[in-house]
């Protein structure tokens, strides 16, 4: 799935590693990790949850692009 983030720039900026990150969010620091290396796409509701924590708006964090996608054509 082409789900891209910015997670890991986000977390750096707050001062928090991956375990302090998962704690705050209520998962574990695989979860972050697995997140942070695009192994797993995260629930709406931890997205939503990690962009509140992080104080942007989920579209900050998460980009969605469909292969061929070209945001410039949009």
């Amino acid at each position: 799935m082409p789900l891209y983030n910015r997670l890991k720039e986000h977390r750096a900026r707050l001062g928090v590693n991956q375990q302090e990150m998962g704690r705050m969010a209520g998962v574990s620091r695989q979860t972050i990790s697995q997140i942070e290396r695009g192994d797993y796409s995260p629930s709406v509701t931890l997205a939503l949850k990690l962009a509140k924590l992080c104080g942007v708006a989920v579209e900050d964090i998460f980009t969605y692009q469909e292969d061929g996608d070209h945001e410039s054509e949009n």
